[in-house]
């Protein structure tokens, strides 16, 4: 068993996770880097100064959440951070724009084949690793779990007439919204248990989520996450931020 802290970060073999990952292990963490693809996730992992191992993880795959699992109790006997960062915009759409895609998500026209596939990911497949890894956070001294969200999913700033970019919310945004939910609702069930769960926003960031339209770095990205996996007993719970400070459910 590894003696330092132990992390997973889902979708970690690029993007945000990929940095998220980087810097957790910066910070003398052992990371296991979660990807669908296992030699994605091994390229990724070789790229990473520091402990890193790839584990293969799809989160919209039970019986691949269970066997993770079963070789981080096996491999390092607890989980001391959990990352929930895996997550989608849209069903696969190889031949479809960004503004097709943007278009295509609103609820009054978007398919419910596409909005499975996004809340599977999103939603169900936040609260079915977190579920698979509890008994391993549950073995670590200050456990953390940090789901990695967005402000487009939040209602307050959403029902602000006055939001420029209102039109926009739709089954990426709403699913977004059910995530922020289950952090909640996972806060005050673990709160007892003394593990902290938070959501971090990472801003409009430049990743294959948006076609690489956005205009924050995965550096950036990366900071509120890896803060809130480090916060010590003093930190909060429940909440959720970006690097400025809370944002509004």
């Amino acid at each position: 068993m590894n003696d330092n802290p132990l992390a997973l970060v889902t979708g970690a073999n690029k993007g945000i996770g990929l940095q998220i990952a980087k810097d957790l292990a910066a910070h003398g963490l052992a990371v296991l880097v979660g990807s669908r693809n296992l030699e994605n996730g091994e390229t990724a992992a070789a790229s990473i100064e520091g402990d890193a191992h790839a584990l293969q993880l799809d989160v919209t795959d039970q019986a691949s959440i269970t066997a993770a699992a079963e070789r981080i109790r096996s491999e390092y006997g607890r989980l001391d951070v959990l990352i929930n960062n895996a997550g989608i915009s849209h069903a696969p759409a190889p031949q479809r724009s960004f503004e097709e895609i943007v278009k295509a998500g609103r609820l009054s026209v978007a398919s419910l084949d596409e909005i499975h596939t996004v809340f599977e990911t999103n939603v169900f497949g936040v609260i079915a690793v977190t579920q698979a890894m509890l008994p391993l956070l549950r073995e670590a001294p200050a456990a953390r779990i940090v789901n990695v969200a967005s402000n487009g999913g939040s209602l307050t700033l959403n029902s602000d007439p006055t939001n420029p970019h209102r039109s926009m919310f739709g089954t990426y945004s709403a699913s977004k919204a059910a995530a922020n939910a289950v952090t909640v609702a996972f806060a005050a069930d673990l709160e007892a248990d003394g593990i902290k769960v938070n959501a971090a926003c990472p801003g409009f960031t430049g990743t294959n989520l948006n076609f690489f339209r956005g205009t924050r770095t995965v550096q950036q990205a990366a900071r509120e996450p890896v803060r809130l996996a480090l916060i010590g007993p003093d930190g909060p719970t429940g909440t959720f931020s970006n690097e400025d400070g809370p944002i509004p459910w």
